[in-house]
């Protein structure tokens, strides 16, 4: 079983970020403490990737989800796990044409699909959803 570091909300004893901002701030300081605690170096781009997949998912939630509940960042041998809980138990979908230039969404669930490696949407037991990204560290 792969060694994991996790940061959760429950842990922190934090609230859930309020904007995609901090999201990333807080998915660039565990990723980056992660990976020195165990001398593992990032591969070109992984970490921008990382970045935009907590953006994307956490600015879904706001808009689409009815809030951030939970917020989740792993590490581990599989790459950087990123989980967003929200309020709805809407499934994302992806479009089958791509948005027109003056539609302000659906750009995000497609990008999140294409940068990582595993994507999962699960219900939760109190409603709402997790959706979980795992983003490959090379």
């Amino acid at each position: 079983m792969p060694e994991t570091y996790s940061i959760s909300i429950d842990e922190t004893h934090c609230r859930p970020p309020r904007r995609p901002a901090d999201a990333r701030s807080t998915v660039r300081r565990v990723v980056a403490e992660r990976c020195r605690d165990r001398h593992q170096s990032l591969g070109p781009g992984a970490m921008d990737d990382a970045l935009l997949v907590a953006s994307e998912l956490t600015t879904n939630a706001i808009v689409h989800g009815g809030g951030i509940t939970g917020f989740d960042v792993d590490v581990d041998s599989a790459g950087v796990r990123v989980s967003v809980s929200d309020r709805s138990t809407e499934l994302p979908v992806t479009r089958t044409t791509p948005p027109g230039p003056s539609q302000r969404h659906g750009r995000g669930w497609p990008i999140v699909c294409h940068l990582a490696r595993d994507v999962r949407v699960s219900e939760l037991p109190c409603g709402g959803k997790r959706i979980t990204a795992v983003v490959p560290l090379a």
